[in-house]
């Protein structure tokens, strides 16, 4: 059980959805389209010494904080150097990201991606540097 300052309160949680416009942080699905509940997902991992602070905080489709679990890092396939994950208060989603034409799956522009596993989720062919 988490010690009480790592608990995430009521009024975080709607302070997190309500600066998110309560789209996922990650891939920008709109929650009242998502069949799971959104989540609190800590930016950086408590594990890795992230603080459970607003700051820390993003909200997160139930897919994508999956997906980056612990993550903060992946290795781009590439140049097979290792590569910060999106960081959703550092990072400006549009310059990272983008949708295909019909809304089904999301581009990735540059090597920073969401999660170690959005690489085979990205459209590939689509990445441009």
């Amino acid at each position: 059980m988490p010690f009480e300052s790592e608990r995430v309160s009521a009024a975080m949680r709607r302070t997190v959805a309500s600066r998110a416009r309560n789209l996922c942080e990650y891939c920008r699905c709109p929650e009242e389209f998502s069949p799971d509940s959104f989540t609190i997902e800590h930016i950086k991992p408590r594990q890795a010494g992230g603080e459970t602070i607003v700051e820390n905080l993003a909200w997160s489709c139930s897919g994508c904080n999956g997906r980056k679990h612990t993550k903060t890092s992946h290795c781009d396939p590439e140049t097979k150097l290792e590569v910060g994950l999106f960081h959703p208060r550092q990072q400006l989603w549009s310059e990272h990201f983008s949708w295909n034409d019909d809304f089904t799956q999301v581009i990735a522009k540059t090597s920073c991606l969401w999660s170690s596993n959005s690489v085979s989720s990205a459209i590939k062919s689509g990445w441009s540097r």
